[in-house]
């Protein structure tokens, strides 16, 4: 049996690094006071140290990546044990600095182990300490008794966390026996071979399997096409447009409580701005209350004095949408002018000099399917009449949190979430029937026919490291406007909500 050293890997990112994104900004800071129209790059990529140990001489050897970027070196991992990082094995068995650590930073932690980060700062200090424990025993799991699923779960983590890139050479103690192993990664099969060479051995691990720090770049679904492929920022966008060209550029996001999201550490709303460049920035799910409308609109900056709030009456701290733009709208209203369905902060239309946008953040049909039947036989119907009565002046974009998976594609594992809510078939026909076959345009879908791309990730399992999620958001046109897309995208590198941005450029 082959004996191996833990193992450290260090990947490129993706554009911005979540971590690199600081908190503690107003709400202003989503808005730039003077906005550069340069796009931040996003291929930087830097070479990647990983330090081993030597046994025999107990010196530490750095294994430096290839110029190329094609290569990851790693040090081989313990038998049965999982990968940790740096960070994590820095304090391994010291419970003193699990306890200094901040709350935010033990849930950071813990989200990167795939573990619960409910509960107080004492829950998260236990969970971590006992996760740490078990890593020291020898286990593998760190959040109870396992079911069938969540084992298959696991087994997909641990096979991520090993994902390689080209070729890499390791150096173990040579054992008794030699070894040839191979595995499963995702779809592809990796081999590794062991060639004795006197004292020590060197293992040969060939794979093309893209990073784990991108997840979205690998195709993850229960039951793919032939033809699917996952959707990679990189590859999939089109060349922006000229600086001359005229067009409008809009962001959505459900940022799951707007205020939680600006106190977050590792991320600024000012970075997002800067980066993405957008004209109008619709949110949903901000869970503001009127009073902390008023302060927020007063501190916005110059160039965006124009933003409409509206928040829910009902239950206060509860959905809420809002429309941030720095071209003023000829007029705005609020709901649907129905008040069954305009208690809760849901709509906020903008009137532009070519249409018409809708921010809506649609119910979701609960727990036990407890509003299946309001959604689909009054709110859709509803929502989709308000939507052809304006396209009889000016086409409509409808954008926001849809609370849908319409196809198969969209959505990790159909087969097990037909009655759940988001995915039932009462909700994806209600969205053809209502939106689809009333002649609005799903425009990601139609630029990208076969590409899995998810905007959605549940908090529970670690859903977003696996790229286990569901396509919820969207941007709907009317068909005269379906012509004049440019670019209808996701940007799944942004980090601090369960869902993540997604962008629409429209030629004018």
């Amino acid at each position: 049996m082959l004996r191996v050293l833990p193992i450290v890997m260090v990947w490129p990112s993706f554009a911005a690094k979540p971590k690199d994104l600081r908190t503690g900004l107003s709400l202003s800071a989503v808005i730039l006071r003077s906005m550069s129209s340069k796009r931040l790059s996003s291929d930087t990529t830097k070479d990647a140290h990983v330090v081993t140990k030597d046994k025999k001489h107990k010196k530490p050897k750095v294994l430096k990546e290839s110029s190329t970027g094609s290569q990851y070196d790693i040090v081989a991992k313990e038998t049965d044990q999982k990968v940790q990082s740096f960070e994590t094995q820095s304090f391994k068995g010291d419970i003193a600095k699990i306890e200094s650590m901040t709350v935010q930073e033990l849930r950071t932690t813990l989200r990167s182990i795939g573990a619960s980060v409910k509960g107080r700062k004492q829950d998260l200090v236990s969970a971590l300490s006992g996760f740490m424990k078990q890593q020291q025993n020898g286990g593998s799991s760190c959040c109870g008794e396992d079911t069938a699923q969540q084992k298959e779960e696991d087994a997909v983590d641990e096979s991520q966390e090993q994902m390689l890139s080209s070729v890499s050479e390791i150096s173990v103690v040579n054992q008794s026996r030699r070894t040839v192993k191979k595995s499963i990664v995702g779809n592809k099969r990796t081999k590794v071979v062991a060639q004795t060479t006197g004292v020590e051995e060197k293992l040969s691990v060939q794979t093309d399997i893209i990073p784990v720090a991108e997840p979205w770049t690998v195709l993850a679904h229960k039951k793919p096409q032939k033809v699917w492929i996952p959707y990679n920022p990189r590859k999939l966008r089109p060349p922006p447009l000229d600086r001359d060209s005229r067009s409008v550029k809009l962001l959505s996001w459900n940022v799951n409580g707007l205020r939680a999201l600006l106190k977050l550490e590792g991320f600024s709303a000012l970075e997002l701005a800067q980066r993405e460049d957008f004209d109008i920035l619709c949110l949903q799910e901000t869970k503001l209350q009127d009073k902390d409308v008023e302060s927020i609109k007063q501190s916005l900056l110059e160039g965006y004095e124009s933003s409409s709030w509206t928040c829910s009456l009902t239950k206060l701290g509860y959905s809420g949408t809002a429309i941030i733009s720095r071209i003023k709208p000829l007029s705005v209203t609020y709901g649907l002018g129905i008040p069954d369905h305009d208690s809760e902060g849901r709509i906020v239309t903008a009137e532009f000099d070519s249409f018409y946008l809708i921010c809506a953040y649609v119910p979701n049909s609960g727990d036990g399917l407890k509003r299946l039947s309001y959604r689909t036989t009054q709110w859709d119907p509803s929502l989709s009449d308000y939507m052809k009565e304006l396209e009889k002046t000016k086409p409509v974009i409808l954008t926001g949190d849809l609370n849908c998976a319409h196809q198969e594609i969209d959505i990790f594992n159909p087969a097990g979430n037909r009655r759940s809510a988001g995915f039932t078939d009462e909700e994806r026909q209600s969205f053809g029937r209502n939106f689809l076959d009333k002649g609005f345009v799903d425009t990601f879908r139609n630029q990208h026919p076969n590409a899995v791309g998810y905007t959605y990730w549940g908090y529970r399992h670690g859903g977003r490291k696996t790229n286990k999620g569901w396509r919820l958001d969207y941007f709907l046109v009317s068909e005269s406007l379906a012509d004049k897309v440019h670019d209808s995208y996701i940007v799944p590198d942004v980090m601090g909500s369960d869902h993540c941005p997604i962008g629409l450029i429209l030629r004018r």
